[in-house]
């Protein structure tokens, strides 16, 4: 089907010659030495992806690639342990393990393939950047502090999310970027209902009402509300600078007493 039985390519693989051009000079060299059997192999393996669901893709490459990205994650220890701090320090308690790296960077890429317009046919070129680039390997922990505070930000109620903003440097950049977004996925799914937004203990009501979301529910938001790359950049801008997000933990979370308008 794809070798003639002498091992050689056959025409209709070799229309398609510029594909094996773009592979990086090992991968090419592992592949010519292959003897024909085994590269029957590998084609077959291609037309198989090529004509899955994509649920069946994300469940291959998810057992196919996690274990060597999670070993590689692991062995970085520095950025896991600041990660980890950081974390602590927004009062978060998740474990960076080996069970929810897996499970990350299996988001990791389906979260990239939905960016490209919902394509979910885009999971293995998403898996693909993750194995072969190390800038993209580089991201899944910038990844995982973003996506756990927008998930913590998911759960404050809009009086918090005004506290929080209130400490920000950049009030208005910040409200755009992430504020709005998250009160905008309240509305339209219901989890905040404002209901006469002009009288004031009406307004008092929705404002501090902390949204109840189950743990997939939240996960389902925060990808469906954000790009990777919002995720991705929002973590790796206070891996590079603390400070590049102002919080307060007793004064953001802090039971409200006194009245909210002033």
């Amino acid at each position: 089907m794809y070798l003639s039985d002498d091992g050689k390519l056959t025409p209709e693989i070799l229309q398609i010659g510029s594909i094996f051009g773009k592979l990086p000079p090992e991968a090419k060299d592992w592949f010519e030495s292959l003897p024909w059997h085994q590269r029957r192999y590998v084609l077959l393996l291609c037309h198989l992806m090529r004509v899955s669901s994509p649920d069946v893709q994300a469940e291959f490459l998810d057992e196919y690639t996690a274990d060597g990205l999670v070993s590689r994650k692991l062995d970085d220890r520095d950025t896991q342990n600041r990660v980890t701090q950081y974390l602590r320090d927004f009062h978060i308690h998740t474990e960076l393990d080996e069970a929810l790296l897996r499970s990350y960077i299996r988001q990791f890429y389906i979260h990239s393939a939905q960016d490209t317009r919902r394509q979910p046919d885009m999971y293995l070129e998403s898996a693909l950047k993750l194995v072969l680039s190390a800038e993209e390997r580089n991201n899944v922990f910038n990844y995982i502090l973003g996506f756990e505070l927008l998930k913590m930000m998911f759960c404050m109620s809009w009086l918090e999310h005004e506290r929080l903003y209130r400490l920000q440097r950049n009030q208005e950049e910040f409200i755009t970027l992430y504020i709005k977004p998250i009160q905008h996925a309240h509305r339209v799914n219901g989890i905040v209902v404002p209901r006469d937004e002009g009288i004031f203990f009406a307004r008092r009501n929705y404002f501090v009402q902390k949204p109840e979301l189950s743990d997939k529910k939240l996960i389902e938001l925060v990808i469906a509300t954000f790009t990777t790359d919002t995720v991705t950049n929002f973590g790796f801008s206070i891996i590079r600078h603390i400070n590049s997000l102002h919080f307060d933990y007793d004064f953001i979370f802090r039971p409200e007493t006194e009245p909210i308008f002033q």
